[in-house]
């Protein structure tokens, strides 16, 4: 299967030399009290209960890799995974993709001057170029071995 994302780069190097291969990563999936560029606003709590999810490309297709950590803390949604497709693990290794966000059902809204998120069914995780959340990124990438 040939990722929407493919990038040639005309090389006949190997994977490694390339520096291919499955990476580590943490960071946050969602920020707590932020408003997104929808207008909405996730609120501590609106993941409780929330467990590992699929970690998809731009909320689309199949899984991309996996998350091994799935979490509310006092900032927001952290997560940690592994991007295993080799092509986006490249272009998290390198910083050009950087941003996650969230698919969710809403379960519970309260609506004011902006739209508040106060719980959700996670549904997934995604890598995506331009995140909803300005905040919501990638924090640290680890070359697996």
């Amino acid at each position: 299967m040939i990722p929407r994302y493919a990038v040639s780069t005309g090389s006949t190097a190997t994977r490694d030399e390339r520096g291919g291969g499955e990476v580590a990563f943490a960071g946050y999936a969602a920020v707590f009290d932020v408003v997104d560029r929808a207008g909405d606003v996730m609120r501590r709590g609106a993941f409780a209960g929330a467990g590992v999810v699929p970690l998809l490309w731009q909320h689309r297709g199949l899984a991309v890799g996996s998350l091994s950590v799935v979490a509310e803390d006092a900032r927001g949604l952290r997560v940690e995974g592994v991007v295993a497709d080799p092509e986006l693990a490249r272009l998290v290794r390198g910083g050009a993709v950087a941003g996650l966000s969230v698919g969710y059902r809403a379960t519970s809204v309260r609506q004011g001057v902006r739209r508040e998120l106060l719980s959700v069914e996670l549904v997934e995780v995604s890598l995506v170029a331009v995140p909803m959340q300005a905040l919501a990124r990638v924090e640290v990438v680890d070359i697996v071995a």
